[in-house]
């Protein structure tokens, strides 16, 4: 996916600025109190850039020491404490499955017990609760219904897994889409940084990094509201879900999924038996062209057209040796939907 800078600095360019000023901690920029209004989308001068750099210093107060390394058996990751008795939130696919024994590193090295709670792989949220007895650093959850696109945010997180004597890196960018189950920002992120905390520039949690891209400015945040929403289930220690990751990564046999998986041109290189997809006539070689009406040119265009219409019907349109031909299924939904659909040239 590409983006083309504005006239001022272009989003990855400038998150890039940014994210080093902050990482490296290098005097480029004085000193400045917190604003009393939101900085700029789009900077203009120095003066805007210092603004910025203000509010992002203000939030890593109480971001950093609340962001934790993470180690559960063999994976490894980043997550955040939310609640001074240590609730962690952090990715699904990080946390596993419940009940599993969890290492929390805090900053300044300190390693503290806790056990594994719920997770929801629809969205790919999970949590953790720390057992070590204690009051710990944390930070107030958001809310992720009023994030607008351009918005500048924080991402935290260890890239590359936790590694003793380095404080959580911190970079800085921008909101690129969202919709109620995700947010898509060209905040820097890498392996290891699943899991971490996104915040907005009043220093709240709006999002857990999730899905993370090739271009590595182009990623995935699990929406805090679903935190909300769900607090109580991931609390009780349940575990539910198992459609697509919306990253285009496709889980190959999970109900609810697309059935299909893509290569880097957009060839369909996986079609599942006795799917929907495969009931409407997809096949191994088609080339993606449109879903639902719109053009798609990566795999995150087909990823994100696909979650914006979760369990309604999806048209398809596809290259086939030259031929433009358009598929129409319904997403399974769980044990209760039962797929179908139809094909015409």
């Amino acid at each position: 996916m590409k983006f083309s800078p504005g006239r001022s600095l272009g989003h990855g360019a400038f998150a890039t600025l940014v994210g080093l000023v902050i990482l490296v901690g290098a005097p480029l920029l004085a000193e400045d109190k917190k604003p009393a209004t939101p900085p700029k989308q789009v900077p203009e001068s120095v003066d805007d850039l210092k603004a910025i750099q203000a509010r992002v210093k203000e939030v890593l107060k109480t971001a950093k020491p609340a962001t934790v390394g993470l180690f559960i058996g063999q994976s490894a990751g980043s997550g955040v404490i939310v609640s001074e008795d240590g609730y962690v939130l952090t990715a699904g696919h990080v946390s596993g499955d419940p009940d599993q024994t969890a290492t929390i590193v805090l900053p300044d090295g300190t390693e503290l017990k806790g056990k594994t709670l719920g997770k929801n792989d629809n969205i790919d949220s999970g949590m953790i609760k720390i057992t070590s007895k204690g009051k710990f650093p944390f930070v107030k959850m958001g809310k992720s219904d009023t994030l607008k696109k351009g918005e500048w945010l924080v991402a935290v997180g260890h890239p590359g897994g936790q590694r003793k004597g380095r404080p959580p890196v911190v970079r800085v960018g921008r909101i690129l889409d969202l919709s109620k189950n995700w947010i898509q920002t060209d905040c820097a992120l890498v392996g290891g940084d699943s899991g971490g905390p996104l915040f907005n520039l009043d220093g709240e949690v709006i999002g857990i990094h999730s899905r993370i891209n090739r271009p590595i400015t182009v990623n995935i945040h699990v929406p805090i509201n679903t935190y909300h929403d769900t607090w109580d289930r991931l609390k009780a220690g349940e575990s539910w879900g198992g459609l697509t990751d919306l990253f285009g990564l496709f889980k190959p046999g999970t109900k609810g999924g697309p059935g299909f998986d893509l290569d880097r041109e957009l060839k369909v290189t996986r079609v599942d038996k006795d799917s929907p997809v495969e009931k409407a006539g997809l096949k191994l070689g088609d080339v993606m062209q449109k879903v639902n009406g719109k053009e798609v040119k990566t795999k995150d265009d087909v990823a994100k057209r696909l979650a914006a219409n979760t369990g309604g019907e999806t048209t398809l349109v596809v290259d086939r040796e030259g031929e433009s031909v358009t598929i129409t299924y319904t997403p399974r939904l769980g044990k209760k939907g039962k797929g179908k659909g139809k094909s015409k040239d």
